[in-house]
């Protein structure tokens, strides 16, 4: 039998049927982001419908590759954090057009694709301290949470204070509070798919409130053309987005490491503490980047969301090969894609997104349980913690997060007598992130 012979479904004491079950349970867990992407990525000037397609195309893809490569169940799409960094830090940030940045984005791909053959990764990896790694994740949690908090109206901009309460009694934020109840409740009681459900959930309920327009469920599918090859792979390099690029790169290491080893601990693929055909793993999430940056998306890497396939019995790759089917399916539902990410504009506030702000609250409370891993007793390493985690959503900036983190982490392991804790490449680029501060100008 084919599938047999390609999954080696006896081998890891699965069936056909198990591996169908939990693929269809990844991708029920992961397809909020088919309606998060476009939201977010639209805010550059990216047409939703081809971000859209982009998103479903390359993580398919992806999947696929990890798949056929590694034959792990372990699913891959856009990651939520790198889309906020590519949104709002470099294109609405720093004023970078869209275009250079998804070139950025293709450079930081072909750079993990070269160092997924040597072992250069795991200095790198070596080199960022434990500490800074989970203030990482927090601070990119409480940024996606604060967008959240703006998108959904309960958070607004005020004079004097920067920010403030909205008006909770206005229908967008009712209808995010109600969406919050509903996706922490499916939460609560483990409901595989709760955020997916939770967002259809929170849609109907709002067209009677006038916030979601109905447009139906099924369409062909929108026209890749707007973002299809439209990467500017000079621009980033003439605009000099080195930093970016490392950041872009160090973010899709890194989640992608810690996602392979959870996921394999789970699965029982782990082999004497290390993860078979790694490699090929690490390669497969380095071409779906550099894929999805031609197709219009931003860095594609592994979801830790196919935990819940690993959890229904998945242990091969015919189980992406479900999900990744499932993704190319979800490209005719555009139209339910525009209804759950839509709009709704409020006089003289910003857009907000009232379906979709629940769920970014939530990744943001998914990502706070880092913060139990730092060591908040050693001031060397709970200082630069904190600062990652407060700059990053304080100043709307993943980079901005990170580069104080650096910078902190080496100055007082430094002026504290630690300095051989430190690795050079966190010296390195702590004094690159130093100068850049010392000639930018404001």
């Amino acid at each position: 039998m084919m599938v047999e012979k390609i999954f080696k479904l006896k081998e890891a004491g699965t069936t056909v049927r198990t591996e169908v079950v939990a693929g269809i349970t990844t991708f029920m867990t992961m397809a909020y982001i088919i309606f998060v992407q476009p939201a977010v990525l639209s805010a550059t000037g990216m047409d939703p419908g081809a971000v859209m397609v982009a998103t479903c195309l390359a993580s398919a893809i992806g999947i696929f590759l990890m798949a056929f490569l590694a034959n792990y169940p372990i699913a891959m799409a856009p990651a939520m954090g790198h889309n906020f960094f590519f949104a709002y830090t470099v294109c609405l940030g720093m004023g970078i057009p869209w275009q250079v940045v998804l070139g950025a984005t293709f450079i930081s791909g072909v750079i993990f694709i070269v160092t997924s053959l040597f072992a250069f990764r795991e200095k790198i990896i070596d080199a960022v301290p434990d500490s800074l790694k989970n203030a990482i994740a927090v601070g990119i949690g409480l940024l996606i949470a604060f967008i959240g908090f703006e998108w959904s109206g309960i958070i607004v901009s005020r004079q004097g204070t920067l920010i403030g309460l909205g008006n909770l009694k206005s229908s967008p934020v009712i209808l995010s509070f109600i969406g919050l109840a509903i996706i922490s409740i499916l939460l609560a009681l483990r409901v595989r798919g709760a955020m997916l459900f939770g967002l259809i959930a929170t849609t109907i309920i709002g067209m009677p409130f006038g916030i979601v327009q109905y447009k139906g469920l099924l369409s062909k599918p929108p026209s890749l053309a707007p973002t299809l090859f439209k990467l500017d792979i000079a621009g980033a390099l003439r605009e000099h987005l080195f930093a970016v690029i490392f950041i872009l790169f160090f973010l899709d290491l890194f989640d992608t490491v810690g996602t392979l080893i959870g996921i394999g601990q789970q699965g029982g693929f782990m082999k004497k503490g290390r993860l078979p055909k790694a490699k090929q793993a690490l390669l497969s999430d380095a071409i779906a980047t550099v894929n999805g940056s031609m197709l219009g998306t931003s860095t594609i890497t592994s979801y830790i969301e196919s935990a819940a396939g690993v959890s229904a019995g998945g242990r091969t790759g015919l189980a992406n090969i479900v999900t990744g089917l499932l993704f190319i399916l979800a490209i005719f539902f555009y139209p339910l894609a525009e209804m759950i990410g839509g709009k709704y504009q409020v006089p003289g506030s910003i857009e907000l997104h009232p379906v979709i702000a629940p769920a970014l609250i939530l990744i943001g409370c998914f990502m706070l349980k880092n913060v139990i891993r730092i060591d908040w007793d050693d001031y060397t390493e709970a200082v630069p913690a904190f600062l990652t985690i407060m700059v990053m959503p304080l100043t709307f900036s993943i980079m901005e997060g990170i580069a104080f983190g650096f910078i902190a982490y080496s100055t007082l392991k430094l002026l504290t007598g630690k300095r051989r804790e430190v690795h050079l490449i966190l010296y390195i680029f702590s004094v690159l992130f130093l100068i850049r501060y010392i000639f930018m100008s404001y």
